[in-house]
């Protein structure tokens, strides 16, 4: 065969032309980074595919003896994140056990069960093709942190998912940095995006006064509300809004938009819990993580949740004090324990009344 017309002559040429072409254009932008790349690409380090195995399936998907090799068609973008597999949905009786089985909230459980109970009614009554009520499904939960808002948020969505008022039944959790944004003409795409997120489910927001507390021509809460509305009418059919803050803050936000007004009617308060719930709550802490209290560190914790409930401000973090006190009691622990040349599994399970003792209380109450 004439040398000159040999097809591997003509490909080595067009690979040494191409390199040259990327070397030039490396040069003129002064940076080097992706001639490795290159080389790999277009010289003879490419991977070399046998011609005799040429039998590959139809859809390309395997190759002969590689033993399985997947090939991804192109048509899904790249994403370094890890895929965390979906956790199995769980029933509405699964779900009603678990709002039953929190701590308190005895009003929002009965507040619950009732908006429940209206729309299976309301849904029933459509099938059987009687009036519709036109209702807003949005929600308005007031309460001091801590209290279980978001907990009772993420299982409100999943019982609308069984009863077949939502698709999805997922919780997406936002605050004012997620809805609005610094510049002009980002915050409605920022809204329309978290939107999308929540299609399906609920989107709650946690402390939405903030949307609306700011004034001056630089901020962009009431665009983010008025975007928010209307994705809301639009998409009345397929998602829940739930609003979330402090009871007397919460007044002020709806009363900036006649709009708020007329799609937030139903209010779920969330009390703060008492030191007897407290100490409940620090006894299933401790009950799920394997750790016990001695009978002397208990009575300890119990008075310490009565005297942070009776000295608590607006702004008492209820469930989230208890965590804080339980992690902070871990670490006392752990310092305690590591010098130990033995320690037994009864030591690694038990917290004491010394440390107890060792705990601040001004740290609890910030």
């Amino acid at each position: 065969m004439d040398n000159h017309n040999n097809p591997l002559n003509n490909s080595k040429k067009n690979n040494d032309e191409l390199n040259n072409l990327l070397d030039e254009m490396d040069s003129l932008l002064r940076r080097n980074p992706l001639r490795n790349v290159y080389d790999d690409l277009f010289t003879s380090r490419l991977p070399i595919i046998d011609d005799k195995k040429d039998n590959y399936s139809a859809d390309a998907r395997d190759f002969g003896d590689s033993e399985g090799a997947q090939f991804d068609p192109g048509d899904n973008p790249f994403s370094d994140q890890p895929v965390e597999p979906e956790e199995p949905q769980k029933s509405l009786e699964e779900l009603m056990e678990e709002l039953n089985s929190l701590v308190g909230l005895t009003k929002v459980k009965e507040d619950v069960k009732s908006l429940t109970n209206m729309v299976k009614i309301m849904k029933l009554r459509k099938e059987r093709g009687l009036p519709e009520v036109e209702m807003s499904l949005h929600l308005v939960f007031t309460g001091n942190p801590g209290t279980g808002k978001t907990t009772v948020a993420r299982l409100l969505a999943g019982i609308y998912r069984e009863i077949g008022v939502l698709s999805k039944g997922h919780l997406v959790e936002v605050d004012r940095s997620g809805l609005v944004a610094k510049y002009v003409g980002q915050t409605a795409p920022l809204v329309m995006e978290v939107v999308e997120r929540a299609m399906g489910g609920v989107l709650f927001i946690d402390e939405a006064y903030s949307l609306v507390s700011r004034r001056g021509e630089n901020d962009f809460g009431h665009e983010a509300v008025e975007t928010l509305l209307k994705a809301m009418e639009d998409n009345r059919d397929d998602l829940i809004v739930i609003v979330a803050g402090y009871p007397d803050k919460m007044e002020e936000f709806l009363d900036s938009n006649p709009g708020l007004q007329s799609r937030f009617n139903k209010y779920i308060n969330f009390d703060d819990y008492s030191p007897e719930e407290l100490l409940d709550i620090f006894r299933l802490m401790c009950n799920k993580n394997g750790y016990k209290t001695t009978s002397e560190a208990e009575e300890k914790v119990e008075q310490m949740m009565g005297f942070l409930h009776e000295t608590r401000s607006d702004s008492f973090a209820n469930a989230r004090t208890v965590r804080n006190l339980f992690e902070k009691l871990l670490t006392i622990q752990a310092d305690r324990l590591a010098p130990s040349e033995t320690v037994s599994d009864e030591d690694l399970a038990t917290i004491t009344v010394e440390d107890m003792d060792k705990i601040d209380l001004s740290e609890l109450m910030r």
